[in-house]
C-alpha cells in the first residue's frame, strides 16, 4: 500500500521541491531515516566536525601537520574544517534559512550529500593514516574520535534526505539470470545517481553590475587559493586529502547552482573575466616563498597553452590530431637553433621576438605541409596519419646528427645551454625585486608564459566567435552537410590545422628557454613527462572541449597530479589512470563544458532549461 508523506515526516526542501500527494517511497533516501532527522543530523554532524578541528587529533608530531594543537587547526584538520563548513551552510540551506539559502539556488540536498561525502573521506583518510602510520588506533586523541562520528553522522544523515526515484525499468520475462543481475545492477546504478542528482537551479535575481564584478573577484581569489594550496601542499597526505576535499567541495559547490550562477556571470562580463583570470595568474608568483613551485606554474601554463591552441584542432574543428607534440618541438627546435646556444650549428642570437615569430611561423608552415594531403582523410585514419607525423618529426630530429643526416640537431643529444633571455634589459635567469617580493627565474618565466597565454586566449576567442569559427562547428557537428551548405571543408580544415600548430610552435619557443635544452625524447606520443599528444589531447577531452578555460583546467590538473603522485612509485600510473576513468565516468562531457556537449550527454536533464532559457 502506498503511504503519503506529512509535513513532519519529509518537510520540503527549497532546493528539492515536492508535493503532497508525492508518495513516500518515490521521496525517501538511501538511508531508510526521516528526511527531518536527515537533515537534522547531517547539519549537526557538520557543526560537531568544526569543532572537533580545534581539537587535537593525535598526541605526537610524527604525523605530518602536527595535529597536537588544540584551538588551532593544521595540515589536514584545515580541510576537514572547509568540509565541515560547507556541510553546515548548505545543511541550514535546506531548512530554508534566510540570508543562507542564497547558497544554494539549485539542489541544497544534493549539496550537502556532497559535502558530506567529501568532509567524510578528508577526515576518514586521516584517521586511517594516523592509525596506519603510527602503529595502531591508539595513536589518536580524543579530536581524532570525535570527527570520525562526527562526519559519519553527518553522512548517514545526508543520505536520508529525500531524491526523486528514476521509473524502474520494465523486466523483460524471458531474461536470463545474468541479464536479470544487469537490470537490477543498472537499476540500482540509477537510483544511486539520482540521489546525488540537483535540480534545475531557480531563476537568478539579477544583481547589479557592480555586485557582479565583486562575484568575479571573489571567484578569482577562491581560485587562486586553491590552486596555490594544492601546488604548496608540503607532504603527501596533504595532497591526498587536498584531492578529496576539492573534488568533492566542487562537486557540492554544482550541485548547489553556483557554478552555473557564476558562469552566468562571467560570461556576460567576459573582459573582465579574462583579466581578473590574468591578475590572478600573475599574482600567483607572488604567493610563494621560494622559486620550487613556481617551476610547476610554469611548466603547467605551458601545457594549458599547447592543450588550448589544440583545442583548436580538436574541439572546434573535431580533427582527432594524435602528433600535436611535434609542432611544439618544432617552434622549441627553430627557437633554440637560434637562440645563440653554443651547441647550434647555426650561432646566430636573435632576440626573443624574431625567435618566437619564426618559430610560430615554421611551425604553421610545417602544419600547412602536413595537413595538406593528409586533411582529405577523416577520423581514426586521420588520427594514424597525424600520429605518423609525430614519430617522423622525432627520428628525423633524432637522426639529424651529422651521422645519419645533416648536423642540425646533434641527434640525440639535442641542443643545450639555451640561454636566458633578456628582454629590454630584464634578465629571466636572475632574481629580481618587484614589489618587496623576490621573483625567481622560474617566476620570470611565468610572468612571460602568462602574456604568451594571453595571446593564445584572445585568438581562440576570436576565432572561435567568427565565421571561420562557426564553419569549424559546422564541419565537427556533420561535415556532409556543411559541404552541403557550400562550407570549403578542406581549406577551413586546413586553416583549423595552420593555427593550431602556429599556437603550439609560438609555446615550444618560450619551452626551450625555459629547460635550457630541447632532446627528441620529449616529443613522443607518451613521454613520461608531459607536455605530449597522449596528455594533451586527454587535457582537451577532461576539461572541456571547445572552450577556453577547460583545457587550462584539464591541462593543470593532469600535470599537478603526476608530478604530486610520485612517491606512489610503480602504482603512480595506475592511480592516474583510476583517476581518469572515474572522471570520465562522472563528468563524461568534462570539467567545463560547452552547453552543446553538455546537451549530449545530459539531454534529458537539460533540455527543458535550456530551451526555456531559449524561449526567453
Amino acid at each position: 500500500m502506498t503511504t503519503q508523506t506529512t509535513p513532519s515526516e519529509s518537510p520540503k526542501s527549497p532546493g528539492t521541491p515536492e508535493t503532497s500527494d508525492t508518495p513516500a517511497a518515490a521521496r525517501a533516501g538511501l538511508v531508510g531515516l526521516p528526511a527531518s532527522l536527515g537533515r537534522a543530523l547531517a547539519t549537526g554532524g557538520g557543526v560537531l566536525t568544526i569543532v572537533s578541528t580545534f581539537l587535537s587529533w593525535t598526541w605526537t608530531t610524527d604525523f605530518p601537520g602536527d595535529l597536537t594543537v588544540y584551538g588551532y587547526p593544521g595540515g589536514l584538520q584545515v580541510l576537514v574544517l572547509i568540509g565541515g563548513v560547507l556541510t553546515t551552510l548548505f545543511g541550514l540551506a535546506s531548512y530554508g534559512v534566510r540570508g543562507v539559502r542564497a547558497l544554494a539556488p539549485g539542489s541544497a540536498d544534493a549539496a550537502v550529500k556532497m559535502a558530506a561525502l567529501g568532509t567524510f573521506g578528508a577526515a576518514w583518510y586521516t584517521v586511517i593514516a594516523i592509525s596506519v602510520e603510527l602503529g595502531g588506533l591508539v595513536n589518536l586523541d580524543p579530536g581524532g574520535v570525535v570527527v570520525a562520528i562526527a562526519t559519519l553522522v553527518a553522512l548517514i544523515g545526508a543520505l536520508a534526505l529525500p531524491f526523486t526515484r528514476p521509473e524502474p525499468d520494465p523486466v523483460d520475462p524471458d531474461d536470463t539470470g545474468w541479464e536479470l543481475l544487469r537490470h537490477n545492477t543498472r537499476q540500482r546504478w540509477n537510483t544511486f545517481r539520482a540521489a546525488f542528482a540537483a535540480d534545475t537551479p531557480a531563476p537568478a535575481r539579477p544583481l547589479p553590475s557592480w555586485a557582479e564584478i565583486l562575484v568575479i573577484v571573489a571567484v578569482m581569489a577562491v581560485g587562486l587559493t586553491v590552486f596555490s594550496y594544492g601546488v604548496g601542499t608540503a607532504y603527501d597526505e596533504l595532497f591526498i586529502g587536498f584531492l578529496i576535499t576539492a573534488g568533492f567541495g566542487f562537486a557540492a559547490v554544482s550541485k548547489a547552482g553556483l557554478v552555473a550562477r557564476v558562469s552566468a556571470i562571467t560570461a556576460k562580463h567576459r573582459n573582465i573575466t579574462m583579466i581578473g583570470a590574468f591578475v590572478a595568474a600573475a599574482a600567483f608568483p607572488f604567493t610563494q616563498t621560494s622559486d620550487q613551485y613556481a617551476t610547476i606554474g610554469v611548466y603547467i601554463l605551458i601545457f594549458a597553452t599547447v592543450a588550448l591552441g589544440l583545442n583548436i584542432v580538436v574541439g572546434l574543428a573535431g580533427l582527432l590530431d594524435l602528433g600535436y607534440v611535434a609542432f611544439l618541438g618544432v617552434g622549441a627546435y627553430t627557437a633554440a637553433l637560434v637562440s645563440g646556444s653554443p651547441s647550434s650549428p647555426l650561432h646566430v642570437h636573435w632576440p626573443f621576438w624574431a625567435s618566437a615569430l619564426l618559430g610560430a611561423v615554421v611551425a604553421m608552415v610545417f602544419g600547412v605541409i602536413i595537413g595538406a594531403p593528409t586533411l582529405r582523410l577523416r577520423g581514426d585514419y586521420l588520427a594514424i596519419v597525424t600520429l605518423g607525423f609525430g614519430e617522423i618529426f622525432r627520428i628525423t630530429v633524432l637522426n639529424m646528427d651529422g651521422t645519419s643526416g645533416p648536423d642540425v640537431t646533434n641527434g640525440s643529444n639535442g641542443i643545450s645551454s639555451i640561454p636566458n633571455l633578456n628582454i629590454l634589459g630584464f634578465d629571466f635567469g636572475a632574481q629580481h625585486q618587484i614589489l618587496g617580493t623576490t621573483i625567481g627565474r622560474f617566476a620570470n618565466y611565468l610572468l612571460l608564459m602568462l602574456i604568451i597565454t594571453l595571446v593564445v586566449v584572445v585568438v581562440f576567442r576570436r576565432s572561435s566567435d567568427s565565421r571561420i569559427g562557426r564553419a569549424w562547428v559546422a564541419i565537427r557537428e556533420d561535415e556532409t552537410a556543411a559541404l552541403a551548405m557550400g562550407i570549403n571543408g578542406f581549406r577551413v580544415k586546413l586553416i583549423a590545422f595552420a593555427l593550431g600548430a602556429c599556437l603550439a610552435g609560438l609555446s615550444g619557443s618560450v619551452q626551450g628557454h625555459v629547460t635550457y635544452t630541447v632532446t627528441p625524447e620529449q616529443y613522443q606520443f607518451a613521454y613520461a613527462v608531459p607536455p605530449n599528444s597522449a596528455f594533451l589531447l586527454a587535457a582537451v577531452v577532461l576539461g572541456g572541449m571547445g572552450t577556453i578555460s577547460g583545457p587550462l583546467v584539464g591541462a593543470s590538473l593532469l600535470y599537478l597530479i603526476p608530478a604530486k603522485l610520485q612517491f606512489l612509485g610503480d602504482y603512480q600510473l595506475f592511480a592516474f589512470g583510476v583517476t581518469l576513468i572515474l572522471l570520465m565516468r562522472f563528468r563524461p562531457e568534462g570539467l567545463i563544458p560547452n552547453r552543446r556537449r553538455q546537451l549530449e550527454f545530459h539531454e534529458e536533464s537539460e533540455t527543458p532549461a535550456v530551451l526555456s532559457k531559449a524561449g526567453a
